[in-house]
């Protein structure tokens, strides 16, 4: 397991449907070491903290793994990294197998997985399809939100150990199931 990309965002103004949104879903590549503190990554805002980042979402982790289908589906060959607005774009942790309360180092930090990623409308707007946030739900590709227990830093490349995990718990792709049922 592993950090392929680290991305943080700043707020910017965006025309969607006939009026300006303030999101910090485009989220960009930083060469480095970046620190990680219990609000997130510094140099990361989110335009809207009463539903994104705070504790139980201070970092968000995407799969890498799941790039190469979303370039498919989206006929987008060039998505990079970060396009999902996540933090961190991991290799190794899928949904099917990470579970709520997994502790993970990642660089010299400390997290626990909290909750899965659900879309919002900034989703949709960010990739100029209103049916973009059904298409995230539908394909069970949500990615997880982890809160930080330890500060510390992480960069490209670092390798993410997982430290300590309940095997009863249910894991992210569980709690997307649950979910997605009741919407």
């Amino acid at each position: 397991m592993r950090v392929v990309s680290v991305q943080v965002g700043q707020i910017r103004e965006v025309p969607w449907r006939g009026r300006l949104v303030r999101t910090a879903i485009w989220k960009e590549p930083v060469p480095g070491r970046v620190r990680v503190a219990t609000s997130g990554l510094h140099g990361d805002v989110q335009a809207d903290p009463s539903v994104h980042g705070g504790h139980e979402k201070a970092v968000y982790f995407y799969p890498a793994e799941h790039y190469p289908a979303w370039r498919e589906e989206l006929g987008l060959p060039d998505l990079s990294w970060g396009a999902f607005g996540e933090n961190l774009t991991c290799e190794g942790l899928l949904e099917t197998d990470v579970r709520i309360g997994d502790r993970l180092r990642v660089g010299t930090a400390e997290v626990i997985v909290t909750q899965p990623r659900m879309p919002c409308s900034k989703l949709g707007m960010k990739f100029a399809d209103p049916r973009m946030i059904k298409k995230f739900l539908a394909s069970r590709r949500s990615g997880f939100y982890t809160s930080v227990l330890l500060e510390g830093d992480v960069a490209a490349g670092d390798t993410i150990i997982l430290l300590n995990r309940d095997a009863s718990a249910p894991t992210v792709r569980n709690v997307v199931d649950d979910l997605a049922r009741s919407v």
